[in-house]
Formats: structure tokens, sequence, C-alpha cells
């Protein structure tokens, strides 16, 4: 809202010329700041619409973008100084183009924030430009979201902050009238931007679905062996799973001719065990190893989905270490000749 301001203030007022208001303004030396002939009421107002879907998944990265639009009006103007000279008659007239300029948002900048440790905003804010009143931006805003893996599903606000500068007021000075054109030649205007800030609320949602996580891993590994390794998937989402089934996928030193596994229907909360029959290189080396798996399931409406990447971490154990050739021939031959001894003594008794 734009308000009559002391002189001091106005000392302050930004001088500069608009093109778009048909008159010559230039800055005279008789400028006298405190001729005001309008207060105008109103101003800028932004509003942002979002584009496509707000409803997403834990885990997802993805880009939201958001239309500006200046809603602005002009409520109403208030008359500070009546015209009693064919100057001020100009000069009015002039003042009046100027001040219809006051719901023009300058340098509109957006920046989004989030409250929500389980929700990141990547983008730092975005530049939208000058938007006259009823205008759109001509580019959406983006701003690259982040939702944690261990966000619970529901509603997460996020704070859209404008920050612009308007036009508050405007003075037009002059003195010297040219009866040939009609208008002040000398005329003089200062315009008074000063800075808002506006907020506004945007909504993501976090879809309820099932999701799983690894919650026990055992399996005896070895270099050069075959095994068995058993992986515990449990739902720890809000929805339950039909038929779902996890596929693996193995990688260096691993392989595998059964990489997929069953684990039927799952509820909120319940668990079911996966088991893999793993080949280990003979050359693999002794330490953990990370694999990778998603569950393939149908969704409470019969639609196949497919999971997020599901981390299975394993390790490969210290080969089992195996005597001589030798040295099992002598140990079987002392083996022998004890039975030997003690059936001969037993023949002696």
């Amino acid at each position: 809202m734009i308000k009559k301001r002391n002189i001091a203030a106005i000392a302050t007022l930004l001088m500069m010329l608009l093109a778009t208001v048909p008159v010559e303004a230039a800055i005279s030396k008789n400028f006298d700041l405190n001729d005001n002939f309008y207060t105008v009421y109103g101003g800028p107002d932004i509003e942002a619409t979002l584009l496509g879907d707000n409803e997403y998944s834990r885990g997802d990265t993805f880009t939201l973008n958001l239309g500006l639009m200046n809603k602005g009006v002009i409520s109403g103007f208030e008359s500070e100084k009546e015209a009693d000279t064919t100057v001020d008659t100009v000069l009015q007239r002039s003042e009046m183009g100027y001040e219809t300029q006051a719901v023009t948002a300058v340098g509109v900048l957006a920046t989004l924030k989030s409250d929500s440790p389980y929700i990141s905003v990547k983008s730092g804010s975005q530049e939208a430009g000058t938007l006259e009143q009823g205008k759109q931006s001509v580019i959406p805003s983006k701003f690259v979201i982040e939702i944690s893996e261990n966000a619970p599903a529901g509603t997460y606000p996020l704070n859209l902050e404008f920050s612009y500068k308007y036009q508050n007021n405007v003075q037009v000075s002059g003195d010297n009238y040219d009866t040939s054109t009609g208008l002040v030649s000398n005329q003089g205007v200062g315009i008074w931007y000063e800075n808002v800030t506006q907020n506004q609320t945007i909504i993501v949602q976090v879809k309820k679905e099932p999701y799983f996580e690894v919650t026990n891993v055992t399996g005896d590994l070895y270099p050069g062996k075959n095994g068995n390794l058993q992986v515990t998937y449990k739902n720890t989402g809000e929805e339950p799973a039909k038929d779902a089934t996890v596929r693996l996928s193995a990688s260096d030193p691993f392989s595998t001719t059964d990489d997929q596994a069953f684990l039927g229907n799952l509820k909120p909360g319940e668990s079911a065990v996966a088991i893999f029959d793993m080949d280990v290189d003979d050359t693999a080396t002794s330490k953990p190893y990370s694999l990778t798996s998603e569950v393939l399931y149908k969704d409470t409406e019969g639609h196949n989905q497919i999971s997020d990447s599901v981390k299975i971490n394993t390790k490969i154990l210290e080969a089992k270490k195996s005597l001589p050739g030798y040295q099992i021939g002598i140990g079987i031959a002392m083996v022998l000749a004890a039975c030997f001894v003690v059936l001969r003594k037993k023949k002696q008794d």
C-alpha cells in the first residue's frame, strides 16, 4: 500500500525515466519533492502455482516447477493536491500515468525452504524478473527436491518466499508549460521503490506405499566355494505388497544362476526370507561386499510396481585352510598304526 512520506524519507527517492509515459521526464533544477497529487492504494501480489503432480515416493529426487503470476490490483486513489494551474493539470495527469505502475513487481526472487529433516531443497533462489499486473512468468521457477528414504508418508509444507521491489510513490514537478505541445518541457519525476517480502506455502505429498528394507543377512561365503545367502526383507511401508518377488543383481566376485526369490504377500510390518544360491570366485578377497536388489510386487490396485534399489550387505570369509597331501597321508598312517597296536594288545590279553 502506497503512503505519503516525509521530506527526509523522500530524499532517498530513486530518480529514473520511464519511457512508457508520453511525457519528456527530464529532471528539473526546481524539482520539488513535496509536490504530490495522489496517494495510491494497492500493490503487487505474487502467487505461485504448482505445475504438475505434488505426490512423490520416499527416496525420490525431482524438480518442482512453479509458475508465478502477479495478481496485484490498485484498490483506490486519494487526491493529495488540487490542480490550480495549467502546469499542475499537466503534472497531475502525468503522475496518474506513473501511479498505475504501482502494481508492477520488479526483480522478483523466489526462494524455497523446507523445515522438515525429510525434505531437502537442493536449489538456491530463482530469479523471475519483472512481473507486471496480470502477467505470468515466462519460465517456471525450478527447484530440485530430495525426499529422504526414511520419510514417513504424509503432507510436507514448503515455504516459498518472494522478494521484490515495487513503486511506493511517484512525484512530479515542473514549471515551464509549452503551449505548442501542451506539455511541461522541464518535468521532473521522482520514484520511490520499496522492498517487499511475501510468503506462500507449497505442499508436497509423500505417498503411502510398500517400502522394503533388509533386516538380516546370513550365509557362509568363501572364495572358490558355493553357498547360500539368506536375506530377510521387511515391508516397512504403509501399504501391503502382493506377490512380491526379489530380483538380485550379482556382480564380481559373485555369480548366480538363481537370482530371484519369491516373498509372497507382505503386509506392513511383515517379513520374509529370500534364499540365493551364490558362487564366489576363487580369487575373491575376504572383505565386506554390497549387493543390490529390487522387489517386484503388485500394489493395492493390482498394478505392477518395482521398488527402489535395496542394498544387501554381506562378506566373504577367510578361506578354510586344509592340510597338504603328505600330512594327510602321515596322519592316516599314524591312526592305522595306533589301531594295530591296540588290536595286538587285545590279542595278547
